[in-house]
């Protein structure tokens, strides 16, 4: 939103909000939560927090009532900090959760001095956005910054071992879990992703558009702190789902770096605006959070002149595990080598490793690890082998040369008559029509044959039938892979990174 703030200013204000913090009777590994966008507020809320000794949790701002009760008394918050925009729903998850003794609020325009007053202006009253709320005893975050500076900081001795973040994630089997992050996770990360990407950089004069919301675990690691490590500036885009006005603020800078996941992608390449931008000073770009489709890969390096690079993690590894070279002059759908001191194994359902080629689960060692899920030993129990090893639930195989593939997750392989089909691989042909924009591949019980595969197509082409996509995929894929179902929808379930939820689709289908 134009606004700018250096790094002493947020060595200021992050001191000041850790001071207010020790103040409220903050203790080391007290939990807090954080549950806004990426708006300046975070950075200075999340280093605060951090240098008191307190334990981030991230919250998902746009969390229902439901899962944000859920994942306050999971973690035991004590205090959350908010963006108004979202106070509402905090305010109803509060008579229940009574760990919580402190809420601070921030706005949207909260830093942005008098520009900022317009914003909240026009947020509140012309475009309504903020639900009316009520929170007793709550603090604006402005307040907070305000007495903290004059308040008394007292370092914290923190530790290896000590837990830095409490990253919440449906792990391997879908329930909500809080992967506990310790400080050596996270240094390690963001010391292998700094080695991967300095050659890379310019030396402090960096600028890495961070369009994925900061409380993710890959916007986090790999925006926030690695290119903050490199002395970069981050370009925080408060709402990128708004893609004309992300494009409007694109427009604006020569940026260097990008960040993103496959649909976010496909959403700027098929804005024409997108195209007329400056691309020149553009030499790194990451795609992670899901697969990379070969033809949105193409159509970047068409358009920017530059190629859309791979990386693979889990919130469970802080979160890299593969990074592909920055130097690979063609897309090739590997999600990459293993970083440094990363061991990766490809294993059978016996725990066998499998040979080279050969398709298995993908099995993670390193620094980087999470130490378990927080106060459930049985699921940490389930994802660690007998050699320490975490299991992902990712199904892959590994090339002679050492370049993991990514083939799909375990539990969406479709199984046809015996054969394993792999939704990416099927999604991934779909997507090279022109006529279509999004899709996403699923299986559908077929009796004593298994699961057939159905599709659900976002047209661009809206004279696009199914024939035409049947007839398309049986010149590309073997029959067996062949969809069956198609079904044409407005837009696809996706979670909060963009990242499209076959889960909720094949619910959808069962329902």
């Amino acid at each position: 939103m134009g606004k700018k703030i250096t790094y002493k200013e947020l060595d200021e204000k992050s001191l000041a909000f850790a001071a207010w913090l020790q103040s409220q009777g903050l203790k080391p590994g007290m939990r807090v939560g954080l549950m806004m966008p990426n708006i300046l507020q975070y950075p200075i809320a999340l280093f605060g927090i951090l240098r008191a000794g307190g334990t981030v949790v991230n919250f998902n701002p746009m969390y229902t009532t439901h899962e944000v009760e859920h994942q306050i008394k999971d973690s035991g918050c004590e205090i959350m900090v908010v963006v108004e925009n979202f106070a509402y729903t905090l305010q109803k998850a509060l008579p229940n959760t009574p760990s919580v003794k402190k809420v601070v609020v921030a706005s949207i325009g909260g830093l942005l001095g008098f520009k900022g007053t317009i914003v909240n202006f026009v947020l509140r009253h012309i475009k309504k956005m903020i639900p009316a709320w009520d929170i007793p005893g709550h603090e604006r975050f402005n307040d907070v910054l305000k007495a903290g500076a004059t308040l008394k900081f007292t370092p914290v001795a923190i530790g290896h071992d000590d837990h830095a973040f409490l990253q919440y994630t449906g792990g391997t089997t879908g329930v909500p879990k809080g992967a506990i992050l310790t400080h050596r996770n996270m240094v390690a990360n963001l010391m292998q992703a700094y080695a991967w990407v300095r050659s890379y950089t310019e030396d402090g004069k960096d600028l890495v558009v961070t369009a994925l919301p900061l409380y993710h675990i890959f916007a986090l690691t790999a925006n926030c702190l690695t290119f903050m490590r490199l002395g970069a500036a981050n370009l925080l885009i408060v709402n990128p789902r708004d893609i004309p006005g992300f494009v409007k603020e694109l427009s604006q800078y020569k940026f260097t770096a990008f960040t993103g996941v496959n649909t976010l992608f496909n959403a700027l390449l098929n804005n024409e605006d997108f195209k007329k931008i400056d691309f020149s000073r553009l030499k790194l770009v990451l795609g992670g959070g899901m697969a990379v489709q070969k033809a949105i890969a193409e159509k970047w390096e068409a358009v920017t002149g530059g190629p859309l690079v791979q990386a693979y993690g889990l919130s469970e590894t802080s979160p890299a595990v593969t990074i592909n070279p920055f130097d690979l002059k063609e897309f090739t759908g590997s999600i990459g080598l293993p970083i440094s001191s990363t061991c990766v194994k490809i294993v059978d359902d016996d725990g066998k490793i499998q040979p080279i080629g050969e398709v298995g689960e993908i099995l993670v060692l390193g620094p980087q690890v999470m130490k378990g899920y927080w106060n459930r030993q049985d699921e940490t129990d389930k994802v660690f082998d007998t050699e320490g090893y975490l299991r992902t639930g990712d199904m892959g195989y590994m090339d002679e040369q050492g370049f993991i593939f990514l083939v799909d997750r375990k539990k969406d392989i479709i199984i046809v008559s015996g054969f394993n089909v792999y939704p990416n691989e099927v999604e991934d042909v779909v997507s090279r029509h022109p006529g279509i924009l999004e899709v996403a591949a699923v299986g559908v019980d077929n009796g004593a044959m298994g699961e057939l595969v159905k599709l659900f197509v976002v047209r661009k082409d809206p004279a696009l039938t199914e024939q035409e996509i049947i007839k398309f995929c049986r010149e590309e894929l073997t029959n067996y892979k062949v969809p069956k179902q198609i079904e044409f929808v407005d837009e696809l379930p996706k979670n909060n990174v963009g990242k499209i939820l076959r889960r909720k689709l094949r619910d959808i289908q069962q329902a």
